[in-house]
């Protein structure tokens, strides 16, 4: 994906993700969702109750993207404490960790990876599966229906280029670089069950570690469940490769985030009604 962006523009860039962010329409999008961001981070209430906000964006980013999965779960289910399909275990297992996990995303993208996928599909898959990339026969789950998915030997030199753009650093917006980590991690499919689970996980600890959402505020797993109709027709033009592509790709993973933002300003509001 990245190689046939990096064709179609400047050879004066030499970041694949700085040419991602300078394509038409990818710097307003990202202004558009940067200022509603920076306005619930300056919502009184988080003054006092930003974890409590925190938590409650955690459970409804779970709950949402378990449902983008299959699952059928409500929030107050989950309230309850009932709780029993292995998708929203695994989206729950994975929201409640991933708030110690920012520090290491940086430095071993790959060790996190493995451990989303451990806490995603402890109760999905066997022991031996967990954490590990797939390999030749096994099955690979397509909740979104996007397709038929890479070859193990494909989807490992993928995975390297994806972890060597991360340990590169760059200066461009986090909602640039979250929405590549989400698209390749969708479009590779690294594990074969939970990857849309573990993708939109690293997406939110993208937009936390790069300074976006410091708090973890932002349930973006819920703006993609109430942009679900938009999900995967977007992904499949990232998958494409072409620059328009993935230019409205990364338009859509930025309404996803105003969307889940627009959330947690709900819930600033609802506390601060008491």
């Amino acid at each position: 994906m990245l190689e046939r962006v990096s064709e179609t523009t400047s050879a004066a860039q030499t970041d694949p993700l700085a040419r991602i962010a300078a394509l038409p329409g990818v710097a307003e999008a990202v202004e558009e969702t940067r200022t509603l961001v920076d306005r619930l981070l300056g919502h009184r209430i988080l003054r006092r109750r930003s974890s409590d906000v925190s938590m409650e964006s955690s459970l409804r980013g779970a709950c949402a993207s378990a449902a983008l999965e299959g699952a059928e779960v409500s929030m107050d289910e989950i309230r309850a404490g009932h709780v029993y399909d292995t998708r929203i275990k695994g989206a729950l297992r994975v929201g409640g960790e991933l708030g110690t996990l920012v520090e290491t995303w940086p430095k071993a993208p790959r060790q996190v990876l493995a451990r989303l996928h451990t806490l995603a599909a402890a109760d999905a898959v066997s022991a031996d599966a967990l954490g590990r990339p797939r390999l030749a026969g096994e099955r690979v789950e397509d909740p979104l229906g996007v397709g038929a998915p890479l070859s193990p030997e494909v989807a490992h030199a993928r995975m390297e280029g994806l972890y060597a753009l991360l340990a590169a650093r760059t200066s461009v917006p986090a909602l640039v670089t979250s929405a590549v980590v989400h698209g390749e991690l969708m479009a590779i499919r690294p594990f074969g069950w939970g990857d849309g689970i573990v993708a939109r996980a690293a997406e939110r600890l993208t937009l936390v570690e790069r300074g976006l959402d410091p708090k973890s505020l932002v349930p973006s797993e819920l703006g993609h469940r109430t942009l679900s109709e938009e999900y995967a027709p977007a992904l499949r033009g990232y998958m494409g490769g072409t620059p328009e592509g993935v230019a409205a790709w990364v338009a859509y993973c930025c309404r996803a985030v105003r969307a889940g933002a627009q959330d947690s300003l709900a819930t600033c509001e609802a506390l601060k009604r008491g």
